[in-house]
């Protein structure tokens, strides 16, 4: 249960994947760069912080922890919480928060935690994500406008205030240079994917300002040097009364991390078809916390933008994301002193985006259509979290979230389900496993797994869109989806309309009775077509083989779906 999975893959590591993933490891090091200097600025601390924590953090989380291709490092979801803490109590306060809460994770880790995080019910996630990505586009008006404000006040609505009063002091060369990164951001997928837009618009801006001599800041005006160095490492300050107030804050970052990663890990396992062992990446998780703030750095959990970078890069064991540190590392040693010239209103430009990323519109509007329950947790949830106090959002969430899995649970009769969910196996395990299949080119097969899939099937979604080629035929495996509710029809339903945009075929396996009789009440299997639903994922396999034009090789079987089920695949 606690052997890393990196020496559990370590035996077929042959040349072929070592060499895809180093070349995925060096493609998302340079993807996280930008990041990692966003995240710590808008964190409240100097850049070199963020590069720093990317660099520890992401190794130690790739070599420890349960996951085949996750990639650690500071994300958008710590911003919040860690601003307050640094303004309260200083950047010690946050060392000391972040010690804390990398022991918390141990803990949770050894535990076997893990699993139990996996039913947190999805409005409680996207209400304070949602709400996070709100605060974070706050954050960056100042930046991204060149508004002359001494000090932005902290609370939501006197911040905005803050900002009308402001509005006349705007500067326009600071303006156009956050515009135009942004729209290099925007539209520099359309002509290359290989290459990230927020690097691109690093450039563009950076030699733009230097040239033209614009009076633009620049992380230098603003934190002087950036530092080529790692300062040796140093235990923070213990003061007992600080440490007594950082319970909370850094429970907070705990539980906040703990989600991030594990969600991050159940997307990647249904893009890959593996399976993670969420108590040894929370150990991870843990170990990675308690050493990055020893050489100054901040939080750090797994990022799922960055993940879903490397899968399609072709990353599929840790050592991608210990290549990635290690690129991360080599380029703050020989390029970190250029650093020091990026324009600030480029970096507000780029947490923009990641807060547009974050704030999960689409599912938020979704949700709204959901039963008053869910609806009354979610808006609750944001609501807290914009107006108030993430901290205090995550504990209201935290206790709305037990009730919601008392109620739910008091009427779910398939217990072997649940108990399936909170083990914490190898997918070595699993006869059925998607490894153990010829997927034929142009074919993505992800798993549905397991009652955090909703929220898992909409981050994929998204997550399709980051990199890559889109694929010919897409199968989704419902083989361990017992039943499904209309949030779960509108998440299908959305997810079909995406492929028809874009010429994916969709095709489903493993669809149960309960999941089946939903669907065509809904008038979801007639627009999926009867003749592109499967028991099991071999007839779903050898339906994509007969749309690509190729030769059959499992079973010819005219299959009824709402007769046999997936578990009867020998």
């Amino acid at each position: 249960m606690f052997k890393p999975k990196l020496f559990t893959v370590l035996p077929e590591l042959d040349k072929h994947q070592l060499k895809n993933d180093i070349i995925s490891g060096i493609l998302v090091g340079i993807v996280a760069l930008p990041l990692a200097i966003a995240f710590a600025i808008a964190s409240g601390v100097s850049p070199e912080k963020g590069l720093i924590s990317a660099v520890i953090g992401g190794f130690l989380i790739s070599f420890l922890g349960g996951s085949r291709v996750q990639i650690g490092g500071p994300t958008g979801a710590f911003i919040v919480i860690l601003f307050g803490i640094v303004e309260r109590y200083g950047v010690n306060g946050l060392m000391t928060a972040t010690f804390m809460a990398g022991v918390i994770l141990v803990i949770m880790g050894f535990a076997q935690f893990g699993s139990l995080i996996k039913f947190i019910p999805y409005p409680v996630i996207v209400g304070f994500t949602s709400g996070i990505a709100v605060i974070i586009f706050s954050s960056q008006v100042k930046d991204f406008l060149g508004l002359d404000i001494q000090k932005v006040p902290p609370e939501f609505v006197d911040k905005w205030i803050a900002f009308a009063t402001a509005l006349p002091t705007l500067d326009m060369a600071t303006m156009l240079t956050g515009l135009t990164a942004l729209l290099i951001i925007i539209f520099w997928s359309r002509i290359s994917k290989q290459v990230p837009g927020p690097l691109v618009a690093i450039v563009v801006t950076t030699v733009t300002v230097h040239l033209l001599h614009l009076d633009v800041d620049t992380i230098a005006s603003r934190f002087g040097d950036i530092p080529a160095t790692f300062s040796a490492p140093s235990l923070p300050f213990f003061d007992l009364a600080t440490v007594r107030a950082l319970i909370m804050p850094a429970t907070t970052i705990a539980v906040l991390g703990a989600i991030e990663a594990l969600l991050s890990a159940v997307v990647a396992d249904g893009m890959i078809g593996s399976r993670h062992k969420s108590n040894m990446e929370l150990v991870a998780q843990g170990v990675a916390n308690i050493v990055s703030p020893l050489f100054g750095g901040i939080p750090v959990t797994g990022a799922i933008a960055r993940t879903a970078t490397n899968v399609k890069n072709g990353g599929r064991t840790p050592v991608a994301g210990m290549v990635h540190a290690v690129t991360l590392l080599c380029i703050m040693l020989l390029f970190g002193p250029w650093a020091k010239l990026i324009p600030m209103p480029t970096l507000a430009a780029i947490l923009i985006v990641v807060a547009w990323n974050m704030s999960e519109h689409h599912v938020f509007r979704q949700l709204l259509k959901s039963p008053r329950s869910d609806v009354i947790v979610l808006l609750t949830t944001f609501g807290l979290t914009v107006l108030f106090d993430l901290t205090i959002a995550i504990e209201v969430g935290m206790l709305l979230s037990v009730i919601l899995f008392m109620q739910r649970m008091a009427g779910l009769t398939n217990i072997g389900v649940i108990t399936g969910e909170l083990k914490d196996e190898e997918e070595s395990d699993d006869p059925n496993n998607i490894v153990s299949r010829a997927i034929p080119a142009g074919v993505e097969v992800f798993e549905i797994s397991g009652p955090f899939f909703f929220g898992a099937a909409s981050k994929f979604k998204d997550a399709m869109h980051i990199v890559g080629k889109t694929p010919v035929i897409r199968i989704i495996r419902m083989r361990k989806v017992l039943s499904i509710d209309a949030t779960g029809l509108n998440m299908m339903q959305e997810l079909l309309t995406d492929c028809r945009k874009t010429g994916t075929t969709l095709i489903l396996s493993g669809v149960h009775v309960q999941p089946l009789f939903a669907m065509q009440q809904y008038g979801f299997a007639d627009a999926v077509g009867e003749e592109n639903i499967f028991g099991n994922i071999d007839d779903a396999l050898d339906r994509a083989r007969e749309l690509l034009g190729q030769p059959r090789q499992g079973r010819p079987t005219n299959f009824v779906p709402s007769v046999r089920r997936e578990s009867q695949t020998p």
